[in-house]
């Protein structure tokens, strides 16, 4: 009998799933078409490499933190059949702009007291969403360090990192209402964390590997 009740339940979950697939993949697109005219025309926007973005890959979209506007620019950026679910910080759903696709595609958690709980958070998301969209700056202040979750969640979920270069020509953030800069958003070559370069030491621990595996992973955002 709980054998067949289990049997019963795995494929009603499955369908579930595929049902809450499509109606994200339809409010996705409504925001997406929402956003694509506003965007691409106060920041003149270009898309360069877009074409690395294969349909039946995962990847972990990274890209610098310097305003607000990174998140739906990354949205137009890779289109609408390349859905973003987000990793984002607890707070940020105060932000009525950004309050639908922070409702439906992010997954929030506590970057100052990260604990296991928002671990499997975070890997659930992983596992059960084709694209991910991590700052891993984790704030648009300036010359703040990138944090180096990046690494262990690319490591754990075994996904490819893609990296995607936001260019600005003129201030940004923007000056309002009316000094909006161009901006060109570059996706560079996807990679694993094992094509990173990091020196080896014996003697050196986790945490400070990590750390220059982040720090090589922004040169790669950088150089896309």
């Amino acid at each position: 009998m709980r054998g067949n009740r289990l049997g019963k339940g795995v494929p009603g979950r499955t369908l579930l799933r595929s049902v809450e697939g499509s109606i994200k993949n339809v409010l996705y697109a409504i925001i997406y078409l929402i956003l694509c005219l506003p965007i691409r025309t106060l920041f003149r926007m270009r898309v360069k490499g877009r074409e690395m973005v294969e349909v039946e890959r995962g990847y972990i979209a990274v890209a610098r933190h310097r305003s607000y506007w990174d998140i739906p620019i990354l949205v137009v950026a890779l289109g609408w059949r390349n859905r973003v679910h987000f990793i984002s910080r607890k707070g940020l759903s105060r932000n009525l702009f950004l309050y639908p696709l922070i409702r439906f595609f992010t997954t929030a958690i506590d970057r100052e007291h990260f604990t296991k709980t928002d671990l499997r958070r975070v890997l659930a998301a992983m596992s059960r969403e084709r694209i991910i969209g991590i700052f891993p700056e984790g704030t648009t202040r300036k010359r703040v360090q990138s944090k180096s979750g990046v690494i262990h969640f690319a490591k754990r979920a075994k996904k490819a990192l893609l990296p995607v270069n936001i260019r600005a020509s003129g201030p940004y953030p923007p000056h309002y209402p009316f000094h909006f800069p161009q901006i060109t958003v570059s996706v560079g070559r996807p990679f694993h964390v094992s094509e990173l370069e990091v020196e080896q030491n014996e003697g050196r621990k986790q945490p400070e590997q990590y750390r220059e595996l982040s720090e090589q992973l922004m040169k790669q955002v950088d150089a896309a």
